[in-house]
């Protein structure tokens, strides 16, 4: 939940705020959903859709339970960070049986195709990946996120996390971006808007996988998988964030014209391609 409040604001702004009000635990959501009597929507995973909580205007859809209700009792800084910390808790509980972790093994165990697959890490990432969507307010970019350190980092023994966490792939603005300035976008011939065209067939995630076949990424570190996706994308928003080298972004670049920073180590192979015409 400390990642999933991120979204939509600075991380500085966010981690103040949670430094200073707290997060959702599973202890205190847990409470709440057993404190709160009367709503249909926590009864389970699959009531909770409909939910409507809204900090701001102190709204949701049953406004009679709301008095009585555990979401507002969380200090979060939006109503859909509490309908998203309840919904993740519903779903933990009720969808998982209370074991994330051996519902994802089973989910990957379930899918797998097989080690020699073309697919394999596609395949058994979309069978995390679709069930956890349905989760309120996390959406596929996220959740890549999310699982890219928990499946590559929790335990290097489980074979298909590492090999599903290394084809977690998050697109934000600033990837779209990089690929759009360089070129890449238009010398493949698949120039785009950002959004969620970024992980379609022809998107930026798929950019990424076809550069990762053509990296070695066990050149960088011996322990790397070969072939490893989300090395590339974290490459790509670690040379353009402000909190990595901070090159290749908006702050530095006028959109308007062309790039101009002659000291970007890409300069002379770049395209330096213009964002936003004028």
């Amino acid at each position: 939940m400390g990642l999933v409040g991120l979204q939509g604001i600075s991380d500085r702004a966010a981690l103040v705020f949670t430094t200073q009000n707290g997060s959702a635990t599973w202890d205190r959501v847990s409470e709440g959903m057993n404190a709160s009597p009367g709503c249909g929507h926590l009864r389970s995973h699959w009531h909770f859709e409909g939910c409507g909580y809204r900090k701001g205007t102190r709204t949701c859809a049953e406004l009679q339970f709301l008095p009585s209700c555990a979401l507002p009792a969380i200090p979060l800084r939006k109503g859909t960070l509490n309908q998203a910390a309840f919904s993740l808790a519903l779903f933990i509980r009720d969808a998982c049986d209370d074991d994330l972790v051996g519902w994802i093994d089973k989910r990957l165990a379930d899918a797998d195709p097989g080690v020699h697959a073309p697919n394999r890490a596609a395949v058994m990432k979309d069978a995390v990946l679709g069930p956890l969507s349905e989760v309120y307010g996390v959406g596929p970019k996220v959740w890549s996120m999310l699982l890219a350190d928990l499946l590559l980092g929790a335990d290097p023994s489980r074979e298909q996390w590492v090999t599903t966490g290394a084809a977690m792939i998050a697109i934000d603005s600033l990837v779209h971006a990089f690929l759009h300035r360089t070129g890449i976008l238009k010398q493949l011939d698949v120039e785009h808007s950002y959004g969620p065209v970024c992980y379609g067939l022809e998107g930026c995630a798929s950019v990424i996988d076809g550069l990762a076949e053509r990296i070695d990424a066990r050149e960088y570190n011996a322990a790397y998988p070969a072939n490893f996706p989300r090395f590339v994308q974290a490459a790509i928003w670690v040379f353009c964030a402000e909190g990595g080298y901070g090159i290749c972004n908006g702050n530095k670049i006028d959109d308007r014209q062309r790039c101009d920073q002659r000291y970007c180590p890409a300069y002379s192979t770049c395209d330096r391609i213009v964002l936003r015409a004028t």
